[in-house]
């Protein structure tokens, strides 16, 4: 298929949608029922527009990003057309990344639930003897990555005889990170007589490339151009340097105020950085790359869809196949190398029908990118203005005064009308209000983050540059154990986590010691001051207060013997020395809140 050919069929279907229920398309009632259980009320275009073409046996090249329902639009008639009894592989799906793989496995899976459809993900870092295994018990549907898939054709570990259909999922994803070779080498030792199905966000010359060699008249069928630009994604960007990035970012995220939000970055390392400047400024925040396990990656998945990490650093390669829900915004730290990888990125936001916002910081080197993207995809990227350290103070002190205004705006002062005049009259009011401010604030709900964003944002240049240099080390025990018969692919998607207990570097609500310099001196004398780390802080309702009445009700100790308090979003560190270490830290874990025992145990060093 010529170039002019293909972007001829592209422009006369964009538009023509079928008017297609589930009811409507004939399926097996167990489909329909598998359906109605995993939550799927209708079909949405890509599906309805494919499934004819699908089911049809021809060839189909589909125009869908992330989000749009694409697996279920060759799940639902893969599924339905294999039959379940029989014991050969049927359909093989290609993607680009194993956590793709395992979502796609996952959700065809389920739609095949009540036919018996059986299925199974190969790709690299999982045991090669197991995946033999789970292939000759007879699955009929195969989703996995190139790499693997090729080293079980060379050992002749999966046959593919009675191949009906090939799936490429995310192709231009695919290609992008290298894998046309085996690619090709697959689909070269498939039957010539097959169907494929190739579905891609964008088709660039590569795309068409592969299409042309492998399918023939095939039906090209695309949800709409402002779709696949991510119409309901609204785009920003900010001008910026580029000497000092972290910074600029921190100050973006406190300007936008992201509910919850994918950071992308363009290498490894830039996750590891900005992950650490976001924790720095008080943020919930967690960083993928390749260096942990899937095993440690489910768990950092888990706590992202607890709702326990608010922004998920990643290079492209190690977003791909991860599902995270109704993000509120993507933010592009570093501007993506390829006008595909914009599209890819911001479309993971804005799905379903919600409004989405995409961010990005754009430094001088970017505005070639930034033109002829803006030419290809008609996108008008929004200028922003970087707010100052001052706007970004001033904004959370008016916050804090509409909180103290409703909290007692209409209040019945009584007595204490006459003793607030004087104090505000008297030569030390603006200290007794400030430490009045601070015990209100102390257990108040707000966005304490933002004080410690304003910290980072005043870090000086040269101080931020040693920074950059710091080196990170992953905590011991979430270190990844060596798998055996592990092969390795091109970049792969690894999320590690700072251990829970390990010390933020954003203190978020920190308490002095009563009894001043004099106190703080005599407990330099009495030995090196350690650390313990509590389970529990300003979010989960903890006090700073309350934290060390019982502490020192429980171990009999003045107040004075303990160091400085540090609470965070959901942890607190207490500073006691040696010579107490031992007491307070059996007194911590005798403390119950909300109905449970606080978990104590000395933190980690840095």
């Amino acid at each position: 298929m010529t170039n002019s050919e293909f972007e001829q069929v592209v422009d006369e279907d964009q538009g023509a949608e079928e008017e297609l229920s589930f009811e409507s398309m004939k399926l097996d009632e167990p489909i329909v029922k598998a359906l109605g259980e995993m939550g799927f009320e209708k079909p949405t275009p890509i599906q309805t527009r494919t499934y004819e073409s699908v089911m049809a046996g021809r060839d189909v090249i589909a125009m869908a990003q992330t989000g749009t329902g694409k697996t279920a639009a060759f799940g639902i008639p893969l599924v339905h057309k294999v039959d379940p009894e029989r014991r050969d592989v049927f359909a093989l799906i290609l993607t680009p990344t194993r956590e793709l793989a395992l979502q796609v496995t996952r959700e065809v899976s389920q739609i095949g639930r009540h036919r018996g459809v059986r299925t199974a993900a190969i790709y690299g870092g999982a045991s090669f003897t197991n995946q033999v295994k789970e292939i000759q018990s007879g699955v009929q549907i195969i989703a996995g990555t190139p790499g693997r898939v090729l080293d079980h054709i060379r050992r002749g570990t999966i046959r593919f005889e009675k191949l009906g259909v090939v799936v490429l999922d995310e192709a231009d994803e695919m290609l992008s990170m290298g894998f046309e070779k085996e690619i090709s080498e697959i689909i070269d030792g498939l039957p010539k007589k097959k169907q494929m199905l190739l579905f891609s966000a964008t088709i660039p010359d590569d795309i068409r490339r592969l299409s042309s060699r492998y399918m023939g008249q095939a039906d090209v069928i695309s949800v709409s151009g402002d779709e696949v630009a991510a119409k309901d994604v609204t785009h920003y960007m900010y001008l910026v340097s580029g000497t000092n990035r972290p910074v600029d970012l921190v100050r973006v995220i406190e300007a936008e105020r992201p509910e919850s939000s994918l950071v992308f970055c363009n290498t490894r390392d830039e996750t590891q950085t900005v992950a650490r400047y976001l924790k720095k400024a008080g943020y919930n925040a967690a960083w993928i790359n390749s260096d942990l396990s899937q095993n440690d990656r489910e768990k950092v998945m888990s706590s992202i869809r607890e709702g326990k990490i608010d922004f998920l650093v990643a290079t492209d390669v190690a977003a791909r196949g991860i599902d995270v829900s109704h993000l509120s915004h993507v933010i592009n730290y570093a501007f993506p190398e390829s006008l595909e990888g914009y599209i890819h990125r911001t479309g993971r936001t804005g799905r379903a029908g919600r409004a989405g916002v995409a961010v990005s910081l754009v430094t001088p080197q970017d505005i070639g990118n930034l033109y002829y993207l803006r030419l290809t995809y008609k996108l008008d990227l929004v200028e922003r203005t970087l707010p100052k350290e001052e706007t970004i103070r001033r904004k959370i002190e008016l916050e804090r005064i509409d909180q103290l205004r409703d909290r007692f705006g209409d209040a019945s002062v009584g007595e204490f009308y006459g003793l607030a005049a004087r104090v505000m009259h008297d030569a030390y009011a603006m200290k007794i209000v400030a430490g009045l401010l601070e015990e209100f604030f102390e257990g108040a709900e707000i966005e304490e983050q933002s004080l410690e964003a304003i910290d980072v944002i005043g870090i000086p240049k040269e101080v931020d540059e040693e920074l950059e240099g710091e080196e990170i080390v992953t905590p011991v025990h979430l270190e990844a154990e060596p798998i055996a018969e592990e092969e390795v692919e091109p970049e792969r998607s690894e999320v590690p986590i700072e251990a829970a207990h390990e010390p933020e570097e954003a203190e978020l609500e920190t308490a002095p010691v009563d009894g001043g310099d004099e106190a703080q001196a005599g407990r330099e004398d009495e030995g090196e001051e350690n650390e313990i780390y509590v389970d529990a802080g300003r979010k989960d309702g903890l006090r700073i207060s309350h934290l060390m009445k019982e502490i020192v009700r429980l171990t009999g100790l003045p107040r004075t013997s303990l160091g400085r308090v540090r609470m965070l979003t959901r942890s607190t560190f207490i500073q006691v020395s040696d010579e107490h270490f031992d007491k307070v830290l059996d007194a911590v874990a005798k403390i119950e809140f909300h109905g449970r025992a606080l978990k104590a145990e000395p933190a980690q060093q840095p």
